[in-house]
């Protein structure tokens, strides 16, 4: 008898069908299931095909020989489609948004790059407003509370030490939607605001840092819980001086971001992450900049110029020239990696780029994981892995040929 899950359909009648595809589960892959689809939610969940139609074949889509995961959940997302999040102009936000949605990102965190604090608090109030509007899944500030000897694509004249006083101004410009901070935490100020995030409800993510290993030992146990692109940006792994990485990865408090592009991380390094930290504790994220979705050019990143060469994109000018400025990657593209070059299996890749980061930033009671009373945010791939649909609360943002 068939394994399925059962809800009461939501008070909108809008009813579709996914039938005949491999579904990726919280238990697995499970082959040649069904999907029924609500009033934008997800209300049966079926791991084998029984009664496809239900008595309305209108509904009913055919995906044989594809495989369905859920939505992908970016947390750590500057920009895309030739826009940032950083101009505070709501339609260039917008294309952001618009430009991961058609590669499987259904819900993503808003990220800016350092600026003065006034600017800082401007982007967030234009941010804030798109997190009411249900565009977006909070804010993160990465920057201005950060090292100056590990600032990589940040401009250094901006930053300054993490005053507790300063962070809070920041999280109050976001009216709640801020759901994540990077801290370098051995800066002075930096354990204080550790805490302060910790104690008002916002990630304070360990990032852009030169500390030592005890150091960061430290501000996870003032309440640290994220580090921020994992090796990027803060000291190497060393055998005398393990430096963050190694308390980071270690701890079972961490969440690690990777960005699996084949620029930022060595695929073995991406892997000794995985093995080490184990999949539940991994999310992968962009941190892309405006170009993600465009060609190779000249790009804005917050105050500074992006020149992108190959799809790599480096600070142009200025005493970081030639530093890696974000990315120009898609989530689409780091899940195919993981399971072509990296050798994680579906259940991790679905892992690290839905479940952890919805778990992380709070929203897994509605996005994460294909199950009954959770919107209907799925993405569809063909046999390349290549995204071929992308359904976002039951409407469908890339129909599936024949759809």
């Amino acid at each position: 008898m068939a394994q399925q899950q059962s809800a009461q359909p939501p008070s909108d009648s809008r009813r579709t069908v996914l039938v005949g595809a491999r579904i990726a589960r919280p238990s697995g892959v499970v082959g040649s299931g069904r999907i029924t689809v609500e009033g934008g939610r997800i209300a049966g969940v079926h791991s084998r095909e029984v009664d496809p139609a239900g008595g309305d074949a209108a509904g009913v889509v055919d995906l044989t020989g594809h495989l369905i995961v859920p939505g992908f959940v970016d947390m750590h997302v500057h920009g895309g489609g030739g826009g940032s999040f950083s101009s505070a102009d709501p339609g260039e936000c917008m294309t952001v948004v618009e430009t991961h949605r058609r590669r499987g990102t259904t819900s993503m965190v808003a990220s800016t790059v350092t600026g003065e604090l006034t600017e800082l608090a401007r982007q967030a109030a234009v941010l804030a407003e798109l997190v009411q509007q249900g565009e977006l899944a909070g804010i993160h500030f990465e920057g201005p509370f950060i090292s100056p000897q590990r600032c990589g694509a940040h401009q250094p004249g901006l930053l300054r030490d993490p005053d507790p006083a300063d962070v809070r101004k920041l999280v109050d410009a976001a009216h709640g939607t801020a759901v994540m901070m990077t801290v370098a935490p051995e800066l002075p100020g930096g354990l204080a605001s550790v805490r302060l995030l910790a104690e008002a409800g916002v990630v304070a993510a360990i990032g852009h840092t030169d500390s030592s290993y005890d150091a960061t030992r430290e501000a996870i146990d003032a309440g640290a819980t994220v580090a921020t692109h994992l090796f990027n940006a803060m000291p190497p792994l060393g055998h005398r001086a393990p430096g963050p990485v190694a308390a980071l990865l270690e701890d079972e408090r961490i969440t690690v971001e990777l960005i699996n592009d084949g620029t930022h991380l060595h695929p073995a390094v991406l892997q000794l992450a995985v093995r080490e930290a184990g999949a539940g504790r991994v999310a992968f994220i962009t941190d892309a900049m405006g170009a993600a979705g465009m060609s190779d050019g000249m790009y804005p990143l917050g105050p500074m110029r992006v020149e992108v060469r190959d799809g790599v994109a480096r600070i142009s000018e200025g005493p970081t020239a030639g530093s890696i400025a974000g990315s120009t990657l898609t989530l689409d593209r780091a899940f195919k990696r993981a399971v072509t070059l990296d050798g994680l299996t579906v259940d991790q890749a679905v892992q690290a780029l839905s479940a952890t980061p919805a778990r992380l930033l709070g929203i897994d009671d509605r996005v994460g994981s294909l199950e009954v009373g959770k919107d209907a945010d799925l993405v569809v791939l063909d046999a390349a892995w290549d995204v071929v649909g992308v359904m976002r609360r039951g409407e469908w943002l890339v129909r599936p040929r024949g759809v």
